[in-house]
């Protein structure tokens, strides 16, 4: 049992190697509701010890995405921190001076292996269908020599020194014990060649400088987690409590999700991306609520969750390692329901840029007045245009095929629309409580169903077969604007009327002269 009275210092420590996606911001996400809920401390520190990989902004996208998301750092990169820097390449000569000391207290060594007897050793390897591995050359160098070549410059890295004896256990919060043979863990390399040490030593170093409580991961880190043991107890440092999260697969739940697989989503509307997410019309809520629940769940039926239900709720015993596939599906729901919660005038807020991208001049008042009408009824912030764009137009012309109603002939429903514009036209309060029931008694007597009616009136007044309700939109659109779109609706018809009429010309048939 973790004891949750005692602050955690906990840390996110992305790659600047491409875009934050799912996985990292739910490891940031559990990472944060554990510090928050003991009273501790979130750090974010970015690990970019591969400088190879290293992606042009994208250090700055992750800090814009777990802002967007509400996660907060109280240390990090940008805001600074007791325990800085926060950028492993800022840090080089911390990892050299621990490097240094693993070397002196015989725990690693240094090897001066070339590129090219490292492949052929590799190849050899694979011809004997070994396991690539070092083979141990250097290791057996007599230290005092090593030392001598270093300081003469010959090029170097610096590798641990892995027990070849016995075996080694750590503990994972989620999966207990895992152990595994010396032999088979690799000297790895600690310190490459230009001087910048490599994840495995910065990490530890780091962790353990920066005093986090509990290190939150991918499992992605599984096979490597024995080394980062040993590493620990190289130091005589006391270890953090490992939690190693369970790994995303893909909607179909086999295999995680490839790049292609990734961009392919985009089609549907989809991404697995943060920067994506805002665009495609979801709220940060949502997202919040849904990765929560992809590897976590408080009980078996409560699926809504606010960042402070969260909060208060969150604890590692119910964590789950087994695979989660991502459900988008559920995702649609969750951002339903946090559009659902919004207050209207949040809800205004974060809509209001959807339509202006699509080239509305939007009145905030006006707008203020739909959002009501909308807010069951759309799954997505990008929805909001479509479904009521029409508010903000100044006029709407529908296909007149639109206007001709379901059982009704052209020029029925052309008589139709002509009663119904004069029945508006008599009407002077256009409130709904008031024309509702006064469209009504015209259905009644009109001897034709409500959807007959009321779907001729829709298509013509919002230029939509589905809309928010008709009498409410009715008594924002007002009254003037009304009548202008249903006796368009009756010229229309009349000009579908007058063509049905016409005689059709073959095509082949030449003009009279």
């Amino acid at each position: 049992m973790n004891d949750y009275s005692k602050p955690a210092r906990t840390r996110f420590a992305p790659s600047p190697t491409g875009h934050l996606h799912l996985g990292g911001a739910r490891t940031a996400l559990y990472a944060y509701l554990l510090a928050r809920k003991t009273g501790g401390q979130f750090l974010l520190r970015i690990e970019d010890t591969d400088r190879k990989r290293l992606v042009p902004g994208a250090e700055e996208e992750i800090m814009e995405g777990l802002r967007w998301l509400g996660i907060e750092w109280d240390e990090g990169p940008d805001i600074g921190g007791p325990y800085g820097p926060y950028r492993q390449s800022e840090r080089k000569h911390i990892y050299q001076q621990y490097a240094q000391q693993l070397v002196e207290q015989g725990h690693a060594y240094y090897c001066f292996c070339s590129p090219q007897r490292l492949e052929a050793m590799r190849q050899e390897q694979q011809r004997r269908k070994e396991p690539p591995h070092y083979d141990g050359t250097c290791r057996r160098l007599d230290p005092a020599e090593a030392a001598r070549r270093v300081a003469a410059g010959e090029p170097h890295v610096i590798r641990f020194k892995t027990p070849k004896e016995g075996t080694t256990t750590v503990h994972d919060f989620l999966r207990g014990d895992i152990t595994v043979e010396n032999r088979t863990i690799d000297d790895y390399i600690l310190v490459k060649s230009d001087g910048y040490a490599v994840y495995h030593l910065a990490v530890v170093v780091d962790d353990h400088l920066m005093k986090i409580t509990h290190v939150i991961r991918g499992s992605e880190w599984l096979p490597t987690f024995p080394l980062h043991g040993l590493i620990y107890r190289a130091f005589g440092w006391e270890e953090p409590i490992w939690v190693h999260l369970s790994v995303f697969l893909k909607p179909s739940g086999k295999g995680k999700m490839s790049k292609r697989e990734a961009a392919d989503l985009m089609k549907d509307g989809y991404s697995i991306f943060i920067k994506d997410l805002k665009g495609l019309g979801y709220l940060p809520e949502a997202v919040v609520n849904w990765i929560a629940l992809m590897g976590w769940s408080y009980d078996d039926h409560t699926e809504f969750f606010t960042m402070q239900d969260l909060i208060e709720k969150f604890t590692l015993e119910r964590l789950n390692p087994a695979p989660a596939a991502i459900n988008f599906s559920k995702f649609d729901h969750f951002n339903g329901l946090h559009i659902r919660a919004l207050p209207p005038e949040e809800l205004a807020r974060r809509v209001k840029p959807f339509f202006l991208e699509r080239g509305y001049q939007v009145d905030d008042e006006r707008l203020l007045r739909i959002i009501p009408l909308i807010q069951e009824r759309i799954g997505g912030l990008d929805e909001a245009p479509d479904m009521a764009g029409f508010f903000f137009k100044e006029d709407v012309i529908p296909p007149a095929e639109d206007l001709v109603v379901k059982g009704l002939t052209a020029a029925e429903s052309l008589d139709l629309a002509r009663r119904i514009l004069k029945a508006l036209e008599a009407l002077s309060d256009i409130r709904a409580e008031v024309a509702e029931p006064y469209m009504r008694e015209f259905v009644a007597a009109s001897g034709l169903t409500a959807g007959q009616v009321f779907g001729l009136m829709r298509v013509a007044i919002t230029g939509q077969k589905v809309s928010p309700p008709l009498f409410e939109s009715m008594e924002v659109i007002g009254r003037e604007k009304v009548l202008q779109r249903m006796a368009q609706a009756v010229r229309l018809l009349e000009t579908l009327v007058q063509e049905e009429a016409s005689p059709q010309r073959p095509l082949d048939t030449p003009p009279e002269s």
